[in-house]
């Protein structure tokens, strides 16, 4: 299957159930993990992309994303699928 054939490309947006997934979700999950991961990242850019991820987690998950790929990362993988907030991020990265 092609990107096209999914998403058209006059279309931004597709609806699964009752969750809509933007042109662009799972490569910005992409992006805000690394950041996650990153252990130079600053407080900010860390508070930043958490937020994103938590709101972008339902589409993430509508789309199956997580039942076909696994996180690498053991403590974002925990974080993710526990769908804890920020707090849990962050102390894993003092320590």
């Amino acid at each position: 299957m092609r990107a096209e054939q999914i998403l058209p490309d006059h279309a931004d947006r597709i609806e699964a159930g009752a969750t809509t997934i933007r042109k662009g979700t799972v490569g910005a999950f992409l992006v805000n993990a690394r950041v996650l991961t990153d252990p130079g990242a600053s407080p900010a850019e860390r508070a930043t992309a958490e937020a994103d991820v938590i709101e972008a987690l339902p589409a993430l998950r509508a789309i199956g994303l997580f039942e076909v790929l696994e996180v690498r990362d053991p403590a974002l993988r925990a974080w993710i699928d526990a769908g804890q907030g920020a707090r849990a991020v962050h102390s894993r990265k003092s320590t």
